[in-house]
């Protein structure tokens, strides 16, 4: 009996061994693990970075999905909104897109959120007892994603505020840009300056030592770019960079803003907003001490660019620009802080999505999941000298002169939500600005803070 049972082991064992040598084995795979493996195409869309930033990381991506296909595509910021939702309302769209933090909300209706887990199929290889070479098998694997604590853990403390509606994750970055102060090692050096200021009273005092003029109020040389609206590139970053500093709060629970609203410190009341209009305004009012810009200027980066500025607020990925457009000695600090109050810093910065439209969400999400990976995000942030958005890299980035202020500013750079016209709300900045240089009289600067509170107010869709 013991030998008949042997015998019928023994043949059963060689029955396998001649279907796993003889090619049977992947007809015996399932309808699901074929279907995991299908060929499929994703495409990914995205202003700024050419393709070669993120080939490393579709050739290692590949590796592990040999099925799918990534095809990237890039396109200029001025075409890229209008031909994305074109795509996106004639189901032609991309199954990965990038957009900035502030157009989430706009288009919250059109992304697929994070999935909790995600069904992925994986071609391994295995060998057997009786088959020592290896063959590819396919496995199914039900993995876990991104969870909000997770995702507190490791990006920017402002992502989990920017990248999540409610308790849903919408978008993961691959870098964080944060406002920083480049500067005219020349000018500096001629004015006498020995010390980069970090706190804003030492900044204005560096200003009137870099201003120069050719008449009373006809500037040669401005110290800084600060004060007026429509010729200062991000400027409605710099104003709300300066207003969250001082303490305002940008919007209250609903989404409506309270950038104007009055605040408690030391026993008095307090207006934030307003105290940031009155300093920011300083820099183009020819009674001020530290005047040392107007608005018949030319654009502040392009100034900048000329040799004509000390000091100028703007982000990194200007560096190339302005090494290949001018012959500026140029340095880069973190922003001016003021004294006392928090360490607050401004973030600009894209999301990867994928769309609710995409017939292959869980594989797109994939994707942006391993984009994401420590290793591989490395190699996007080496191609493109960005700021890492995630808190385990910062290190990283510390010994680099193009990065370090950035870096520095990652963990308290934040953002606010204007609406879901980004566009109007810094147009109303501008204005804002331009019009309170203007003012004469306290209910003219009443005006000029209630047209910008409504005008804001007006994009923004209160629940």
């Amino acid at each position: 009996m013991a030998s008949s049972t042997r015998t019928k082991i023994l043949y059963i064992f060689l029955i396998a061994a001649f279907l796993m040598t003889s090619g049977f084995g992947c007809k015996l795979q399932t309808a699901e693990q074929q279907a995991a493996v299908k060929p499929i195409v994703l495409n990914y869309w995205r202003v700024w970075d050419d393709q070669d930033a993120f080939d490393e990381i579709i050739k290692d991506y590949q590796l592990v999905h040999p099925n799918i296909t990534i095809n990237y595509r890039k396109f200029r910021y001025e075409e890229y909104e209008a031909e994305l939702l074109n795509a996106l309302a004639e189901d032609r769209g991309p199954d990965i897109f990038s957009i900035p933090e502030s157009w989430l909300r706009k288009y919250q209706s059109k992304l697929a959120p994070l999935p909790a887990e995600i069904k992925m199929g994986y071609i391994v290889e295995k060998g057997s007892f009786f088959n020592l070479q290896k063959e590819k098998v396919i496995e199914i694997r039900n993995e876990k994603t991104l969870t909000l604590r997770q995702l507190k853990d490791i990006y920017a403390d402002t992502v989990s505020t920017d990248a999540v509606i409610d308790s849903q994750i919408y978008g993961l970055p691959l870098s964080i840009s944060s406002l920083v102060m480049f500067y005219n090692k020349d000018i500096i050096s001629q004015a006498g300056i020995s010390v980069i200021p970090t706190a804003w009273n030492a900044f204005q005092d560096a200003v009137i030592k870099a201003t120069k003029f050719e008449t009373e109020n006809k500037i040669i040389q401005s110290g800084t770019a600060l004060g007026t609206g429509f010729n200062i590139d991000k400027s409605f970053d710099i104003i709300s960079l300066l207003m969250m500093q001082s303490g305002a709060s940008m919007a209250d629970g609903r989404g409506y803003p309270t950038f104007f609203s009055s605040v408690i410190k030391d026993g008095k009341k307090f207006n934030p907003g307003l105290t940031t209009l009155q300093f920011y305004s300083d820099f183009a009012l020819p009674i001020k001490s530290v005047y040392s810009w107007d608005n018949t200027m030319d654009n502040s980066l392009q100034a900048f660019m000329a040799g004509k500025v000390g000091f100028l607020f703007n982000y990194n990925y200007n560096i190339p620009a302005i090494r290949a457009n001018s012959r500026v000695n140029f340095g880069i600090a973190p922003v001016p802080q003021i004294p006392g109050n928090p360490t607050v810093n401004y973030a600009d910065y894209w999301l990867e999505t994928v769309s609710k439209k995409s017939k292959y969400a869980n594989e797109a999400w994939n994707f942006v999941l391993f984009m994401n990976q420590k290793d591989e995000v490395k190699k996007y942030l080496a191609k493109t000298n960005n700021p890492t958005a995630q808190k385990a890299l910062i290190n990283d980035q510390q010994e680099s002169e193009d990065l370090y202020a950035a870096s520095t500013q990652t963990l308290t750079a934040k953002t606010w939500y204007a609406g879901v016209d980004i566009a109007s709300a810094q147009q109303t900045f501008k204005e804002m600005a331009e019009r309170f240089l203007l003012v004469t009289d306290q209910q003219g600067i009443s005006d000029v803070m209630q047209v910008a509170t409504q005008k804001v107010s007006q994009t923004i869709n209160v629940k």
